[in-house]
């Protein structure tokens, strides 16, 4: 998970310097890329690339690409940290369709820890001027789309190969994002196509390192490191776009990985007492 953080985190950054490139477009070249290596993977390793549970890995193509175009458009409209928060919200979304996917279940007190996130949400959009109605949904909708895919990716760890479910990002990705890219293309110019070709490779590792962490162990276990990130975000954008975040922002993210990282370890301390009386 640490890697597949600093994967996302450098991916992040490329696609605040690709703002000329539209999101869908962005999102066109990432999964060419994906899909390329993942076609050389399979051939070496000799794995089945349809997977078993494939509706399942289908839905996970589908709303990994719909959250990561949503989050692709913040990432370039908004500063890296109020973008990364507002995805932040992806865990709440998680747990939530984990009720209904994974036939998991959410207590009172999580609730609580719910609201905290929202309200943290609600200061940030208040005291980032940069934040709008627009691209605040736009971010929620994006870590909706992402607690479904975390979802569909639990449900398969026992059937299916992380190669595999990775796989069917790019394979839904290509054909959706090139048909759209199509209707406003912009031509990628100099340097800008290393940028797009280190894109691709930041999110393939990160997505496999990530996949691979989600179906070693339980969500709660290790998703409370992708939250490093943000420590990340905050730095480049004061180092390299001299964004500075008022004291009220920092409190709403503050709040916002309060509830979440408090959900986090609330869920782990009920699955480790569960787990001492069932002995």
């Amino acid at each position: 998970m640490l890697i597949s953080v600093l994967g996302f985190s450098l991916m992040n950054l490329t696609v605040k310097y690709l703002d000329r490139i539209p999101a869908t477009e962005l999102v066109f070249f990432r999964s060419i890329v994906s899909l390329s290596l993942c076609l050389i993977a399979f051939k070496r390793r000799k794995i089945n690339p349809w997977g078993n549970q494939k509706l399942y890995l289908i839905l996970r193509g589908v709303f990994g690409v719909t959250a990561l175009s949503l989050f692709f458009y913040t990432l370039q409209k908004l500063p890296l940290g109020s973008a990364i928060t507002i995805q932040y919200l992806s865990p709440i979304f998680t747990a939530f369709f984990g009720i209904f996917i994974l036939g998991e279940k959410v207590k009172s007190m999580q609730w609580i820890f719910f609201l905290m996130a929202f309200s943290g949400i609600a200061m940030v959009k208040g005291f980032d001027p940069n934040v709008t109605p627009q691209l605040l949904a736009m971010g929620i909708i994006s870590a909706l789309f992402s607690g479904l895919a975390y979802n569909c990716i639990r449900k398969v760890k026992d059937s299916d190969h992380p190669l595999v479910v990775v796989f069917y990002f790019p394979l839904i990705a290509t054909p959706v994002m090139g048909l759209i890219s199509s209707f406003n293309w912009i031509q990628p110019l100099g340097i800008e196509w290393l940028l797009l070709l280190a894109l691709g490779i930041l999110t393939q590792i990160a997505q496999i390192f990530m996949t691979k962490a989600l179906q070693s162990a339980e969500i709660n276990e290790v998703i409370s490191f992708k939250y490093l990130g943000i420590i990340l975000a905050l730095g480049f954008d004061l180092i390299l776009f001299d964004v500075i975040y008022s004291s009220f922002a920092l409190a709403g993210i503050g709040l916002v990985l309060l509830g979440v990282m408090s959900n986090i370890i609330y869920k782990s301390r009920l699955a480790k007492k569960t787990k001492i009386e069932s002995v």
